[in-house]
């Protein structure tokens, strides 16, 4: 049985504490109101919570968001460190920051579903909209079962729903083409092992020799490196390989016995140990700048626009570009003519760059920036596909080959069946044997212009067989009364 416990405020308010003892005969509060009837209620609920077995901790409810998350709900909440990586950011850029200063038992689902709404008016992405929803559930599913809270705020409050957009797969000639624009060995045969597994990036760059039976011609997907802050990292780097793939099972699949030998023959001639990286970083040399057979004359040049200051420089001359701030390539081609003669007379050293972090792994945007798309621009196929968009083409190919939908999930590492039915029909040919049975039944059309209006029509083979013989009577009675 509960209780009341009153104590007059210091400007003689009188308040009411409501006081029940919990399971194991601890005294609990259940708040504190302005009515004993409202206190009595609040204690009555919470004993009848005590019954059932499912008593919130109120002291615990009380809690503002940002210290349950931080403190207690992340730290301990099983993720996979890429996972968490992407937690930590949507939480401190969409979440944090809208519920951190309430209380956990305060948080209802109009909260959840207003935040959802205010963010859509301020063009959030959905996709994001849709990782911070599955983020704040996750707290409060943990916090219901704790007993923190008594419901869920994220019950019942739907997401914005995102367009399944329609995949891109490069055609084998599309894919031929960027191939031939590679100008680096390692990186070709990476690009050509990728299209010939269809592996995970995180897959692909930590092979090592020792993973492919060069007799067998088969090849074990055991271990996946994932990228990450190192703040995320256990040990403070950027790299971290797991003991696993994505899907927690390793798994085999045979290669053509051409990319074997090509494979054989990469490892022979770089002297590749069995547990090296099969395909390492390593950073392009940094090239002179490029410059035209003969600069013009500054002198025939012109003036650049007045600066800040109201001066003008002529075009053409290194002051144009640094104080003129002019970006003309008459300018560029004048700062780096200057900066190459200084380093030829021994005055300058070339700019090291960017170093790159990385302990021998290719980093997936150093790949897609400084080779991938390059590639891309050269070869012209005017389609702009990601390094994982070959996973992507390896599915659907052999899809459109008449491989067993089993087979690819199997080969690809799906958890699911559905996954891999997206790749069905996705070359653009697939739908040309839809068209071939239409034409069996409607028979083969031919276009036709009609002769009052031009406008094209369709008509059948027979019917465009009869229409010129039509004409063609036509024709020769014309000619009986000529």
């Amino acid at each position: 049985m509960g209780w009341p416990r009153t104590w007059t405020t210091k400007d003689g308010r009188t308040r009411y504490q409501a006081v029940y003892r919990d399971a194991k005969g601890n005294e609990q509060t259940a708040g504190v109101f302005d009515s004993e009837d409202k206190a009595k209620k609040a204690w009555e609920r919470q004993e009848a919570l005590v019954a059932l077995g499912r008593a919130v901790d109120v002291r615990r409810g009380r809690k503002k968001f940002k210290a349950y998350v931080l403190n207690d709900w992340f730290p301990n909440h099983r993720l996979e460190l890429s996972s968490r990586e992407s937690y930590h950011y949507t939480l401190h850029a969409l979440v944090l920051p809208e519920f951190g200063k309430m209380r956990m038992m305060d948080i209802m689902p109009s909260d959840v579903r207003e935040w959802i709404t205010r963010m859509e008016s301020e063009s959030v992405p959905v996709h994001s909209i849709r990782k911070a929803k599955v983020v704040i559930d996750a707290i409060f599913k943990t916090a219901l079962n704790e007993l923190v809270v008594g419901l869920h705020p994220g019950h019942g409050v739907e997401p914005p729903v995102a367009a399944l957009k329609t995949k891109l797969i490069v055609t084998p000639e599309q894919f031929d083409a960027v191939y031939l624009a590679l100008d680096n060995e390692m990186y070709r045969l990476l690009v050509e092992t990728d299209i010939e597994t269809g592996l995970r990036w995180g897959e692909l760059t930590e092979l090592r020799p020792r993973d492919i039976n060069l007799a067998s011609g088969m090849l074990t997907v055991s271990r996946a490196v994932v990228q990450l802050n190192p703040k995320i990292h256990p040990e403070g780097k950027r790299f971290y390989v797991k003991a696993y793939p994505k899907d927690r099972k390793h798994r085999t699949l045979k290669l053509p016995e051409h990319l074997v030998k090509k494979i054989e023959q990469y490892v022979t001639a770089h002297e590749i140990g069995p547990d090296d990286l099969l395909f390492h970083f390593v950073p392009l040399p940094r090239k002179v700048g490029l410059l035209p057979a003969d600069l013009p004359d500054p002198e025939t040049l012109g003036w650049t626009e007045p600066n800040a200051s109201g001066h003008t420089y002529r075009h053409g001359t290194p002051s144009a570009y640094s104080k003129g701030r002019c970006r003309c390539q008459r300018c560029r081609d004048a700062v780096t003519a200057y900066r190459n003669q200084r380093r030829a007379e021994g005055k300058d050293r070339a700019a090291k760059g960017r170093p790159v972090d990385t302990d021998g792994h290719i980093s997936s945007d150093w790949f897609r920036a400084n080779i991938w798309y390059k590639a891309i621009e050269r070869s012209g196929i005017g389609l702009h596909v990601t390094p994982h968009g070959m996973r992507h083409a390896h599915a659907s190919w052999l899809l459109a080959g008449g491989a067993d939908i089993q087979v690819v999930k199997a080969r690809l590492g799906h958890g699911s069946i559905i996954t891999t039915q997206g790749y069905l029909h996705t070359l653009p040919h697939a739908d040309e044997t839809a068209l071939k049975a239409l034409d069996a039944i409607r028979g083969a059309r031919t276009a036709a212009p009609t002769v009052a209006s031009g406008e094209t029509i369709m008509v059948s083979a027979q019917e465009w067989a009869a229409m010129q013989e039509a004409q063609q009577k036509l024709a020769d009675m014309k000619k009986l009364f000529t």
